[in-house]
């Protein structure tokens, strides 16, 4: 079912490592063209021009795009109590580890008389995509709204497609979500024409108005994905989100069943979801195909899960060594990257590039999408070389403020002059020594 790919004996260098590794093929400038002119319709008819793709994508047109309190209200007092009780640890846990990522405002004495103090100030108002095509995601909701609260931004209105079996609203697990953490505004619709509507704003059916937010975050399909790109710069985004991942750094000491189960968990999501085993173990390794024959026929979405597991973005890669497997991941740089070796920590202290590692047998994928308290909103593609996952610093901005006395400044003065007219740039100097020429 997995393509292998045998690296063992092979000397490569990083670059050959991210040409050979797995990776789903995904072009988002192949669907930039059918993007771009919804997002130019909803920045023109605003809420209309939504609600007309709402109509054509999803099958429904809601009597309004923001979603009535009392419908909010009614989906938590319907909400399963398991879930609910769910659903508040993964808050609590949530919340309790983005506590602690709030940064505070820092003051440097530079010279006697001159500081330079660095303050963070969040976001006026976000928008927070929570997907409803192949799933239903609360717990996207969670990962986005906690964050931002905790950052300190004042207003949040979460997105989400409508849904033809609950009478044009989102479904009722994301209402109750957003209830439980106090967010009053949601907006029923999704794709392409809800970043748009988030970035550009509109006037509700009602004559209410949709006010534009400062950013938008949240997972989505390539269309979702493709609009950001086209509205980043008018809004601020976490990523460009690509199909879900996992890669597991396995040796001969993992159990098999964990590991098929973690590359079957993953590629539930969906077709293009991509499952990477990386072992020195080629008993392991056969060991693990062997389940995925007899698990992925017994899941629930099995069409799917095959679907994935066979794709050109998963399989298995074989290596001499632990230590050759780490410089596969870390040139792989998965969303989720799981260690199931012996002295799991130590190896896990050695990777460099990966959204989320999860150390050891008893730390699955599942346990960071829902109650580990860490975020689920991570970077996909290889992005984990470079960029983080969603977090409290998404919503928070860094501002330098510089407060310098006339005697800080006269005692540098002659630097700015020499450095401005280096660069020929004289009127910087002047702007300095105007001060004290009179």
């Amino acid at each position: 079912m997995l393509s292998r790919i045998d690296l063992r004996g092979r000397t490569t260098t990083p670059a050959q490592l991210r040409a050979v590794v797995p990776r789903a093929e995904v072009d988002v400038d192949a669907v930039l063209h059918h993007v771009r002119p919804m997002v130019e319709a909803v920045a023109e008819r605003g809420a209309d021009a939504a609600l007309d793709y709402t109509e054509k994508f999803d099958g429904v047109r809601p009597a309004s795009v923001r979603v009535p309190a009392s419908e909010i209200s009614s989906a938590l007092s319907s909400l399963d109590p398991a879930v609910r009780e769910a659903l508040e640890e993964v808050i609590a846990r949530t919340r309790r580890v983005h506590a602690d990522q709030r940064r505070t405002e820092t003051t440097t004495q530079v010279v006697p008389g001159g500081t330079v103090t660095e303050k963070w100030v969040p976001v006026a108002r976000v928008g927070l995509y929570a997907p409803g095509g192949l799933a239903v995601y609360p717990s996207t909701v969670v990962m986005n709204v906690v964050p931002a609260q905790i950052a300190g931004v004042e207003s949040l209105v979460v997105a989400s497609p409508p849904q033809a079996e609950f009478g044009g609203l989102p479904h009722p697990t994301i209402l109750a979500a957003a209830a439980l953490l106090g967010v009053d505004e949601v907006w029923a619709v999704g794709g392409a024409q809800a970043v748009a509507l988030l970035a550009h704003g509109g006037v509700d059916t009602d004559g209410a108005e949709l006010a534009p937010v400062d950013i938008v975050t949240g997972p989505g399909n390539i269309y979702v994905t493709a609009a950001k790109r086209l509205l980043r710069g008018l809004i601020g985004i976490d990523s460009e989100a690509g199909p879900t991942e996992i890669a597991i750094l396995a040796d001969s000491t993992a159990d098999p069943v964990h590991v098929a189960a973690d590359l079957i968990s993953q590629a539930e999501h969906d077709p293009l979801a991509a499952s990477v085993l990386v072992t020195d173990s080629e008993e392991l390794a056969d060991a693990v195909d062997a389940e995925l024959e007899e698990r992925v026929g017994a899941t629930k979405h099995s069409e799917r899960v095959r679907t994935a597991l066979s794709g050109k973005q998963s399989g298995i890669v074989l290596v001499s060594s632990v230590d050759e497997g780490v410089r596969v991941v870390d040139a792989y740089a998965a969303e989720h990257l799981e260690i199931q070796t012996r002295d799991a920590r130590e190896v896990a202290a050695r990777i460099r590039s990966a959204g989320a590692i999860f150390v050891g047998a008893y730390a699955p994928v599942s346990l960071g999408d829902y109650c580990a308290g860490s975020n689920h909103v991570l970077p996909t593609g290889g992005c984990a070389r470079h960029s983080s996952g969603l977090s409290v610093q998404t919503f928070l901005r860094g501002i330098h403020v510089i407060d310098y006395s006339e005697e800080a400044l006269r005692e540098v003065a002659d630097k700015v002059v020499a450095l401005a007219n280096a660069e020929d740039l004289p009127a910087h100097g002047q702007a300095v020594t105007a001060r004290f020429s009179r």
